[in-house]
């Protein structure tokens, strides 16, 4: 069978009969060997006995959520392509030439973008509209360099057996950004097509929560970008910190009648401090990501994996807590000096905050060397789909 047109349903009765007369309708026109698949959630309104009235195969999906109901409806397929929908008649399944046209030409995902297609009034909340997906597909390209305008379309295509391979595990609406994410972390051929949205046919409330599910996304991008999650912001810390500590070092700083002093120096050595540990995350994080088959593998952390040593990581720990000793040695010896009495703080902590986040510092490096040695010495797990996928 060349394609399934798969629906996830919630509670749709006032709409799911007439999508899959749609539906039924565009494989009848073009004579494909088809069907059309229902991966029903749990519906308590009659729609399963309405789709199927209508010309459905309805498979029954008990984990609940829009993810784990897709997931097994694709299970169920038998078409070598997949196009889903969402079955509130907000697309036109009547439509879906695009769809085909690029699966046929060897692409292994094509989504439909509603901004290019048309987003006929009232269909999308101008909060999503102009905010929320706008924002969420900026940074999904950003993240992953992939050229897609609508991470979130709906309406979308993709091979059976490509888009099994991924092991795709996200059981709600962040599924969404699942599929797109990890398809292009595998390397597979992405192609966009335009599409419409139309109100959806509904007199309920949509399923979909607004600050839940775009948080649910938001986090979904961020965990599988380990590089904008930590290595950026932590570098971007380390960095300020180190400015503001070298500028302070010696003396107050005083721009206009601003005076900076041993407190501003305290709180750029925190920042060099969290900024060093996100890139021991950010790290830690890509080369668990590559060992799980999470993230694709990187020539980066190939390369660092094989410059950077357990020795080498403790060497160096160790040589930093050394010189923060040896700071503190200087501090204690002044205070002697004073005769064990009160010092002027000023001078003092220009020495004792370096010497703190000095070993600090080393500590991190030396634990840190520990687990990513921990880390080089685990096998590759062998249910990885990630790896598979790309093979």
């Amino acid at each position: 069978m060349e394609l399934t047109i798969l629906m996830p349903c919630l509670n749709e009765a006032e709409t799911v009969a007439l999508c899959v007369r749609k539906a039924v309708g565009f494989l009848e026109r073009h004579g494909l060997d088809g069907e059309v698949l229902v991966a029903d959630n749990g519906s308590t309104d009659g729609s399963q006995d309405l789709a199927r009235g209508a010309g459905a195969r309805v498979v029954e999906v008990r984990d609940r959520g829009y993810g784990a109901a897709l997931m097994g409806g694709v299970r169920a397929a038998k078409g070598r392509y997949v196009i889903m929908g969402d079955a509130d008649d907000s697309y036109d399944f009547g439509r879906l030439e695009p769809f085909l046209e690029k699966l046929r030409e060897g692409n292994q995902l094509v989504m439909g973008n509603r901004f290019r297609g048309g987003i006929v009034r009232g269909a999308m909340p101008p909060l999503h509209r102009y905010l929320g997906n706008p924002v969420l597909s900026f940074l999904g390209r950003l993240f992953f360099r992939l050229p897609i305008g609508d991470f979130h379309c709906g309406l979308r295509g993709f091979d059976k057996q490509a888009i099994e391979r991924l092991g795709l595990a996200t059981p709600g609406m962040e599924f969404a950004s699942e599929m797109v994410v990890k398809s292009g972390l595998a390397g597979y051929r992405i192609a966009e097509v335009p599409t419409t949205l139309s109100p959806d046919g509904r007199s309920r409330r949509p399923h979909l929560r607004t600050w839940r599910d775009g948080w649910r996304h938001l986090r979904f991008l961020l965990i599988h970008a380990p590089r904008w999650l930590f290595l950026y912001p932590g570098l971007a810390l380390a960095a300020i910190g180190m400015l503001g500590m070298t500028a302070l070092l010696f003396g107050p700083v005083r721009i206009g009648r601003v005076t900076f002093d041993i407190h501003t120096l305290l709180f750029c050595a925190a920042s060099v401090q969290i900024g060093m540990q996100m890139v021991f995350f950010a790290a830690l994080g890509r080369s668990y990501g590559v060992m799980v088959g999470v993230l694709p593998p990187s020539k980066t952390v190939d390369r660092f994996t094989r410059i950077f040593s357990l020795e080498i990581g403790v060497l160096g720990g160790v040589a930093m807590i050394l010189v923060g000793l040896l700071l503190a040695a200087a501090s204690v010896l002044g205070w002697a000096g004073a005769g064990l009495h009160d010092v002027n703080p000023e001078r003092m902590m220009r020495l004792v905050i370096p010497a703190t986040l000095c070993i600090v510092l080393g500590g991190q490096f030396v634990i840190n060397s520990f687990f990513f040695a921990l880390l080089k010495s685990a096998p590759i797990i062998p249910s990885a789909r990630l790896g598979e996928a790309m093979a």
